[in-house]
């Protein structure tokens, strides 16, 4: 897990998620290709599901490859952003709302926290969920969320961000006891929170992209239009001085390479299986009686 003085503002998250919806495929590049490389990841692994979860979904880039890759499964499109969802609905007036209603090719659409999932418990055959476990400074609640609305041989395919994410810029800040910069878990640290879920048979793996820009304010103007900005409860609430900026701008400057500016995005991939239990809720052993062959 996180360090357990860092906190995330989920207030904030969602409020800079939903100011960020309308402009987030300008600068969704980044999720576009982790998304493109979870369904390469997919290509190797047998599932048929009945029904499928993309568990922040954010605009709804992701919805259009389940419906090509497994035609005719309900889809649920939850995030706790109602712009984004607004978004992924294509709600551009009254009237487009009102031809959409009630088709039974497009997906459920509901808003709600990770942490708390309207659905009933074994509803759900897969669960997807790409760049969203990020902003949870603890992953474990929404884990076991994710575990209970699965039915049993489920499974859950993630990404996330781990902790090498912005590391250049991470070390180009001045020393300050302020949180100038999101914090991210650890990939095996995910490992023992999807245990601890309950999920069986985690597999976990993990690349570097580089990111390369012209410049610093391009960097940090992507940062701001995709609503990724820092959101700890311990950031600077203040404008921060001149110098700082300044002392950033020259220790970030040092790193550029053929005209560019690198920044570096430790991407987590993962998927995990929802395995028949073995006691049950109120502790009692689980005994299962088979058929002898024959």
């Amino acid at each position: 897990m996180t360090a357990p003085d860092f906190r995330l503002d989920p207030g904030l998250v969602r409020r800079r998620a939903g100011r960020a919806a309308a402009g987030y495929g300008s600068v969704d590049t980044l999720a576009r290709e982790i998304s493109r490389r979870m369904g390469e990841r997919l290509d190797y692994i047998r599932i048929e599901p009945k029904r499928i979860l993309d568990l922040g979904c954010g605009p709804g880039a992701d919805l259009p490859a389940f419906a090509q890759r497994y035609p005719g499964v309900p889809r649920v499109a939850i995030d706790s952003a109602p712009a984004m969802l607004a978004q992924a609905r294509g709600d551009t007036g009254l009237l487009k709302r009102l031809l959409r209603f009630g088709k039974p090719a497009d997906p459920d659409f509901i808003c709600a926290d990770a942490a708390a999932l309207p659905l009933a418990r074994g509803s759900v055959s897969f669960a997807w969920s790409n760049l969203m476990l990020q902003w949870l400074h603890d992953p474990l609640p929404a884990l076991k969320e994710i575990h209970r609305v699965l039915e049993v041989g489920g499974m859950l395919m993630f990404s996330t961000l781990g902790p090498d994410t912005l590391k250049e810029l991470r070390a180009a800040l001045p020393p300050s006891d302020a949180e100038h910069l999101h914090r991210f878990i650890d990939m095996h640290d995910l490992g023992d929170a999807l245990v601890g879920a309950g999920f069986s048979d985690p597999v976990m793996d993990m690349e570097m992209l580089t990111v390369t820009y012209t410049s610093l304010d391009d960097l940090l103007r992507d940062l701001r239009t995709s609503g990724s900005a820092n959101a700890a409860t311990t950031r600077p609430r203040g404008l921060v001085g001149k110098g700082h900026w300044q002392k950033l701008r020259a220790n970030y400057e040092q790193l550029r390479r053929d005209g560019r500016l690198p920044a570096t995005v430790e991407v987590v991939y993962g998927h995990a299986w929802k395995a028949a239990p073995k006691v049950a809720e109120d502790g009692r052993a689980i005994v299962r009686f088979e058929r002898k062959p024959g």
